[in-house]
């Protein structure tokens, strides 16, 4: 019985289905678990719609890119230690322990984030919330593979998977349905209290995992569980098959040496350990230098980028791209036993190159196209109230909105149509509010454009051509390419490599967007991509229906990834077959 995340064919969801019909405690069990896959997905998402009303509160986020980066990314700094954290914890207390502090800190985090009076109390609700992110990212998939039946497995802990993007999905309606209430962010963030309260007391009443039991001498225990998830027949079977699983494997750690760094020292000694995490390695970064989370994180501020200013619009138009990536996991689910892994991420690569040039070169229109600055119109606002930059810029008459944004200064727009020339004034809390008062629309994020709606069409392609791809395969590549006594070191190191990339990108694409422009920062990402491309091409190789042994011998004898080369590999494959 070994652990990890694997992808479920046809055929497991149908079995699935009987199964949990004909027992209903393995779907509590996996629903249960599942939760942290949940809350996982919404404070990630979450976080997105509440920041527009977060700057609207607190002047100096509004003023401070790096202030709303940090609250955004400390939850990735937090998982990064979570999941570091988790992994002891789940060795040494357990899997079940490890979700309840995931609940606790889940609820104290959403709970300090609520009545937070300023915006460095938000940072500190963010980091705890992170820390049971990195660990519910790890242990609930792990929880459910390891108490659920063999042949149904890759089913149940795809409901993890769809758990997350589900919480990300409820987010968004989430975020759009506080959008008119008093205290708008606190209730959007407060929020995520529940699902923890909910898991912390359903948690109470399930068992730990059968296999950490077992590996901790409590046999008894252990079969008393593994009678209430395997029909009666098949129990002694199972038994056996985890004392054998569990004897190899504590062999094999006792060879390997106890140490992080003499298990470290082993693994890039071998060569199928090398080629295994230069693929994992790569696919995890690759997952996250195409820009996903900037998408997921700032959804609604990059609709603003757009030129579509009201808060609750960009939330419902988000919510599409939200959609888009739940819908996407269901179709990776389908096809990547039928196409496999390698040939689903190049297609999914291709495409999110494609989408992310034409949204660069969508972003380019946008600004060249933006309204022109009216010197009158500014100046009736006041002297107190006009842009600085402007009033004292030599070539003010050649000025236009995206000049204004960029000068830290906010666009007024015409009181007849938003695409006419408006006012450039300072970004000041209260000169919105006159601005509004007008009946006029204020612009701080993106200027007014008769093509921003092709941007958010766009963002959906984008969405689409990951998720099945990028999105999924990644984490099912990484559960199945290193072998048994390095698959926790192996997985935990390219997981924590795709955390450390998603804090670089995330904390820095406000900055970038300041630096290059909407258009410049996804032109940016195109090159990652394609780097990324190259890199996936060269290193990765196809795992799909093969043993953990076979996949060891391809690795030993190095992947080749030009056709001539892959039709000899296929030839050998064929005769060692014949052979056997």
């Amino acid at each position: 019985m070994e652990g990890g995340p694997q992808a479920a064919s046809k055929n497991e969801f149908t079995e699935c289905w009987n199964r949990a019909t004909g027992s209903p405690y393995i779907m509590r069990l996996a629903l249960s678990a599942g939760i942290g896959g949940f809350l996982f997905g919404y404070d990630t998402g979450v976080i997105s719609g509440a920041l527009l009303y977060i700057r609207e509160d607190f002047e100096q986020v509004e003023k401070k890119t790096w202030l709303q980066e940090t609250i955004v990314s400390m939850a990735i700094a937090g998982a990064i230690f979570g999941a570091a954290f988790g992994g002891w914890m789940n060795d040494k207390l357990g899997r079940k322990k490890s979700i309840l502090t995931a609940d606790v800190l889940f609820f104290i985090g959403a709970i300090v984030m609520a009545v937070a009076p300023a915006p460095w109390v938000i940072i500190v609700g963010r980091v705890l919330v992170g820390l049971g992110v990195g660990m519910a990212s790890m242990t609930a998939p792990l929880y459910i593979s390891e108490a659920s039946p063999a042949n149904i497995r890759g089913a149940l802990v795809c409901i993890n998977a769809l758990l997350i993007t589900g919480g990300q999905f409820l987010a968004y309606l989430i975020n759009l349905a506080f959008t008119k209430t008093p205290g708008t962010w606190r209730w959007m963030l407060g929020v995520a209290a529940v699902p923890a309260a909910v898991q912390l007391v359903l948690m109470f009443s399930l068992p730990e995992s059968p296999r950490w039991l077992y590996r901790q001498g409590k046999v008894e225990e252990t079969k008393e569980i593994l009678s209430r998830i395997y029909r009666p027949d098949e129990v002694e079977e199972e038994m056996k098959a985890m004392e054998e699983s569990i004897k190899i494997e504590k062999e094999e750690e006792s060879s390997m040496g106890q140490s992080f760094g003499e298990k470290l020292k082993g693994a890039l000694s071998n060569v199928v350990i090398r080629r295994a995490l230069y693929a994992g390695i790569t696919v995890q970064v690759a997952q996250q230098f195409v820009g996903i989370n900037t998408v997921m994180y700032y959804s609604p501020t990059i609709v603003q980028f757009a030129g579509i200013a009201s808060n609750s619009t960009a939330l419902a138009l988000s919510l599409i791209t939200s959609g888009l990536n739940a819908v996407g996991s269901i179709i990776s689910m389908i096809f990547i036993d039928r196409y496999g892994r390698r040939r689903l991420m190049l297609i999914s690569m291709t495409g999110i190159i494609v989408c992310l040039v034409v949204l660069s070169g969508v972003f380019y229109q946008a600004a060249h196209h933006a309204p022109g600055i009216n010197h009158q119109d500014t100046l009736s606002f006041g002297t107190n109230s006009t842009c600085k930059a402007y009033t004292s810029a030599p070539n003010f008459s050649s000025w236009n909105c995206m000049q204004c944004l960029q000068a830290e200064c906010a666009f007024c727009s015409n009181g007849e149509s938003e695409f006419l020339p408006g006012a450039c004034l300072a970004a000041e809390k209260s000169i919105r509010g006159v601005c509004r008062v007008k009946q006029r629309v204020w612009f701080s994020q993106g200027c007014p454009s008769k093509i921003g709606i092709v941007a958010v069409l766009i963002l959906g392609l984008y969405i689409i051509a990951y998720s099945p791809g990028m999105g999924s395969v990644p984490w099912v590549l990484n559960s199945e390419i290193y072998p048994l006594r390095f698959r926790g070191l192996g997985g935990g190191i390219a997981a924590v490599s795709n955390w450390c990339i998603n804090l670089i990108m995330s904390e820095t694409f406000l900055s970038m967007v300041n630096a290059l422009g909407s258009a410049g920062t996804f032109l940016l990402y195109a090159g990652f991509s394609t780097i990324s491309l190259i890199a996936i091409f060269l290193l990765v190789p196809e795992t799909k229906g093969l043993q953990f042994e076979e996949v060891e011998k391809l690795l030993q004898k190095g992947f080749r990834p030009f056709s001539c080369n892959q039709k000899e590999e296929h030839k050998d494959k064929k005769k060692d077959l014949e052979s056997n």
